[in-house]
């Protein structure tokens, strides 16, 4: 192998393993998760995005307030929610405050 393979073949190696590290671990079983209102970017909610669409993937805008994502137990109410009457993420559903 050349000097220049080398390189690649370790920077993809690197690359790889810090991708790795760097994503965040989501919670999937209901005892360790909770559904978070308002905090999901458009086209990127769990699921129940209120009427006039099906369910994951279907917000159709950032921070939607009937829109939820799954985050770890605990961490809604400090996930920030720039729609959110609160500025964080809400436990039920709610009506958007514009900025």
């Amino acid at each position: 192998m050349n000097k220049a393979t080398t390189a690649t073949a370790i920077a993809f190696a690197l690359t790889t393993a810090l991708t790795a590290v760097s994503m965040p671990v989501v919670a999937t079983d209901g005892a360790s998760s909770e559904k978070c209102y308002g905090v999901a970017l458009k086209g990127k909610n769990d699921c129940a995005a209120g009427p006039g669409t099906s369910c994951a993937g279907t917000a159709k805008v950032d921070y939607q307030g009937n829109a939820w994502k799954l985050v770890p137990a605990g961490t809604c109410l400090e996930t920030v929610s720039p729609t959110s009457p609160t500025g964080h993420g809400q436990l039920e559903a709610f009506k958007e405050v514009k900025a």
